[in-house]
């Protein structure tokens, strides 16, 4: 009597094989990561925040802006990039396609605005702002939540 070993049919296994990698690739390119990869919108983002910096340190240390009693180069770089955060939240919301959280930006962006402007004007006046803006966020948030 001989022992014969059924063999499996090499087609099948390989057409099995082809879906499980299939399905893989379909996951790996859904992956939060990989959707946010390329992100044109954080890329003129930073881009801008750097310049922004770039340009009011320049200016503070050759004294362009003497004249400025009001200017102090931190709080002016402070202020625009809170300046610069509140327009890339204006672009995600607007465009479907560069969507993601934008919550914990919108907070930062506020405080560093409520930092930046508070050196600039007074104190008193910005911060109660800031955290009425944060309280509406919040508000904001948890009317709004998707379920």
């Amino acid at each position: 009597m001989t022992d014969q070993v059924p063999q499996r049919a090499p087609e099948r296994d390989e057409k099995a094989e082809e879906k499980v990698d299939e399905k893989r690739e379909e996951k790996e390119e859904k992956a939060p990561d990989e959707k946010w990869r390329r992100d044109p919108v954080g890329s003129a983002t930073w881009a801008a925040i750097l310049i922004w910096v770039g340009v009011a340190l320049l200016l503070g240390n050759v004294d362009a802006v003497a004249r400025y009693p009001w200017w102090e180069t931190w709080a002016v770089v402070l202020a625009g990039v809170g300046v610069i955060l509140l327009v890339e939240i204006l672009v995600r919301y607007l465009r479907p396609e560069h969507r993601r959280p934008l919550g914990g930006n919108l907070i930062l962006a506020l405080v560093l605005l409520g930092v930046g402007l508070g050196e600039l004007v007074d104190w008193d006046l910005v911060w109660p702002a800031i955290l009425i803006a944060v309280g509406v966020v919040f508000l904001l948030r948890g009317l709004f939540a998707r379920r």
